[in-house]
Formats: structure tokens, sequence, C-alpha cells
């Protein structure tokens, strides 16, 4: 009688390879997180940003944050389907806030250099960062400050999407990862039950 060949455990080993795919995929999914974090930072600090604050350039802050929206739907459905949740949950925080910060930062430089008296000083690219990190953390130093009304609308509509993104979307992510956890735990016990005599 021949053996059966190996099936795949339910921590992800495959039992002939010695290779956990799981860990395999889950280092390729922070990897391509960090990757896309990293090139999101680094073409702020590197494109150059020419235009002036106009009609369009409220339209690409719109058009940014519906991209940032759209990503988090995303990533919300890829924890509930992945079998490694935490991992993807991580991954989601670790590409969307960066993206959400760069909209932000990009969007404060474009006001200074359209209208250096926007806020209480010129603000160069790392100290729109700055600003915007600032206000992200609700640290407040002071230091810069909104001076112009749409200067301040600007910052209070980041202060609202700070909100949401730290409250709701990470309880919404925290939620997910919770869901594909369980479905995780439900499979494997679904596939021990199966595999006994």
């Amino acid at each position: 009688m021949r053996p059966a060949p190996p099936r795949q455990s339910a921590v992800g080993v495959s039992p002939s390879r010695g290779v956990p795919p799981v860990r395999r995929r889950a280092a390729r999914s922070l990897l391509s997180s960090a990757i896309v974090s990293t090139a999101v930072v680094a073409g702020y600090f590197v494109l150059p940003l020419t235009s002036a604050l106009t009609t369009a350039t409220l339209l690409v802050l719109a058009g940014g944050l519906t991209t940032v929206a759209l990503l988090l739907a995303w990533h919300l459905r890829s924890i509930l389907r992945s079998p490694y949740p935490r991992v993807r949950a991580i991954a989601a925080l670790a590409t969307t806030v960066p993206i959400f910060l760069v909209v932000f930062a990009t969007t404060y430089f474009v006001m200074s250099r359209t209208n250096p008296g926007q806020f209480s000083e010129p603000l160069s690219r790392l100290d729109s960062a700055y600003y915007t990190v600032t206000i992200f953390s609700t640290v407040g130093f002071g230091d810069i400050t909104p001076v112009t009304s749409v200067a301040r609308a600007a910052t209070m509509l980041q202060m609202i999407g700070d909100v949401i993104l730290v409250g709701l979307v990470a309880h919404v992510i925290v939620g997910a990862m919770r869901r594909g956890i369980r479905r995780q735990e439900a499979d494997a016990s679904s596939d021990l039950t199966d595999g006994s005599p």
C-alpha cells in the first residue's frame, strides 16, 4: 500500500519542503508595503511640485483622499480573506498612513509655494512634512500655524481625517483582522476534523 501524499498542516508548513509558505507570503506582504511607503515618501521629496494652488490642485487633494479611502477598502477586503490577517492589517496601516500624510504634506507645500503667507512661515518640503506629522500626532508645537482661511480649512480637513484614520479605520482594521483570525481558526479546525479517521 502506498503512503498518502503529505498534507499541508494547519499552521501552513508543508512537511515535504519544511518551508513555511505563510511566513514567506507574510514577509513578501510586509516588504511590498515597506517598498510602497518608501517610494511614496521618496517621491514626495524628489518629484517636482511646481503647480500653484488652483481648483485643479484641490481636485488632486480630493482625488488623493479618495485613493486613500479606496486603498483602505481594498486592504479591508484582503484582511478578511487572508490566511495571515495580522500581517495584512499591519501592511494596510503601513501603506495607508504614509500615503495619507504625503497627500497633506504635498497640499501644504503647494499652498505655501503659491502664497507664502498661508502659514506663519514659508514651508519647505521638510517643513510641510513636519507640520503634517505634528498635526497627525496631535502634538501641536505651535511653531508653524495656518494663517489664512484656506490653510485653516486644509488643516481642519486633515484633523478630521486623522480622527477617522486613527479611530474608525484602526477599529475597522482590527475588527477585520479578528474576523479573519476567527475564519482562519475555523478553517484549521475544519481541516483537522476532516483529516481524522
